[in-house]
């Protein structure tokens, strides 16, 4: 019998430091084969394009993955057991990266972890999102982020130690360290809640509301209205689409430092200078935006994304490389956390699961795209073209995210 809380959001804050525990032995587990991923497959021999075809489907699944991860997380009574099994697996199938041998073999692993966090992802945002107070929103989903980032710092150290005494296949191996951690954590400490509907009327998620009326197409039509999401959320869904369609993988960027004299063995190192600043930054950034536009932010955040890629398009040197890296860590401080916060807040408690779902999918569809590009493009015209294109998608999604808000503004007046 899953437990159930019985107490409102604002008490029930267990949750977020549960899933800051989870999340902080999970990123480590992930982020120590992450970083040094882009060096392995360079070592059996796979390049740009077979990299931007492993990240695109990799992102591709998940984002099918959080769209029906979404809709669970709306209709099932029970969530903690969706969030646990995508921890299980995804944890499970990291240390098999140390028996790869052909990048094909790498692409199913991928797909398997990138599946298992997908499928978590969007019901564990929800969860958080009911376990505490309405006011309090950005700040938890800065604080979750916190700990997910201090993960990503703790793995890419992990790493650097590891590396000259086991090589790249003990790193992946000893990932399934911290990810057995997080399994026992997620399977000890996260408990269910009640959503807001069932502290209103005591029915399941997911319940049907009959209507009364002598037409059986009135229940219908009233059934699929309640599905319709506010046109600001598909304001800022299309400024996040647009900026997506930039955002190709990290593991570009890894590349990229690679030109500049950066050993693919300081691949780690990157990792942890763009999470170190990601880390201190995340909770701030959310507790500001529960008080200041969140749509301000996250533009403010495009920028900086933009300036990021066009030193890494410019760059004369390993050193503006590194600051950029650096610099990195603020854009996703100013996006990650706040955008999920706005997603919540724009739309009814019991459309929250499909609000991200929707959100996480298109996002994803669109880095999908983002990546094969980046390949393609690299491949063929050199790392600059696709970094000056990233950079310039980045600064037209922040001015629709302007746009969206000054509309807003007047039509409120």
């Amino acid at each position: 019998m899953a437990e159930v809380s019985a107490d409102p959001p604002g008490h029930s804050s267990r949750n977020l430091f549960a899933f800051g525990a989870t999340s902080f032995f999970n990123d480590t587990a992930s982020e120590m084969a992450y970083w040094v991923l882009p060096a392995f497959l360079a070592s059996i021999g796979t390049g740009p394009g077979q990299l931007g075809i492993i990240e695109g489907i990799a992102e591709s699944v998940a984002s099918f993955a959080k769209l029906f991860s979404g809709y669970l997380a709306d209709r099932v009574r029970r969530r903690k057991p969706v969030v646990v099994s995508g921890y299980v697996v995804a944890n499970a199938v990291k240390p098999i990266l140390a028996l790869t041998s052909s990048w094909g073999q790498v692409l199913a692993i991928r797909f398997a972890d990138r599946f298992a966090k997908g499928i978590r992802g969007t019901t564990r945002d929800v969860m958080l999102a009911d376990s505490v107070d309405p006011s309090h929103i950005g700040a938890a989903y800065g604080l979750l982020q916190a700990m997910d980032s201090a993960g990503a710092i703790a793995g890419p150290l992990l790493a650097l130690v590891l590396l000259p005494h086991y090589g790249l296949r003990g790193v992946f191996w000893f990932a399934g360290i911290p990810g057995a951690l997080c399994i026992a954590v997620a399977q000890i400490g996260i408990h269910e809640v009640r959503t807001a509907r069932e502290r209103s009327d005591g029915k399941p998620v997911g319940s049907r509301v009959k209507t009364r009326t002598s037409n059986p197409e009135a229940g219908v039509i009233t059934w699929r209205l309640r599905l319709h999401f506010p046109g600001k959320f598909y304001l800022v869904l299309l400024a996040v689409t647009l900026f997506s369609l930039g955002n190709s993988s990290d593991m570009f960027l890894v590349l990229r430092a690679q030109n500049f004299g950066i050993p693919a063995a300081h691949a780690p190192l990157l990792g942890l200078v763009f999470n170190l600043t990601y880390t201190l930054l995340s909770w701030p950034a959310g507790r500001m935006s529960d008080h200041f536009s969140r749509r301000v932010m996250a533009a403010a955040g495009y920028l900086v994304f933009a300036a990021v890629y066009l030193v890494f398009a410019m760059a004369t040197s390993a050193l503006a490389i590194w600051l950029a890296m650096a610099s990195y860590g603020l854009f996703y401080a100013l996006t990650n956390p706040v955008l999920k916060a706005l997603v919540v807040e724009v739309v009814a408690s019991e459309l929250r699961g499909r609000a991200l779902g929707l959100y996480f999918f298109v996002s994803s569809i669109a880095i999908l795209l983002a990546s094969l590009l980046t390949g393609a493009l690299w491949k063929h015209y050199g790392p600059r073209v696709p970094f000056y294109l990233s950079a310039s998608i980045a600064f037209a999604s922040a001015a629709l995210l302007l746009i969206s808000r000054a509309a807003q503004a007047t039509d409120t007046a």
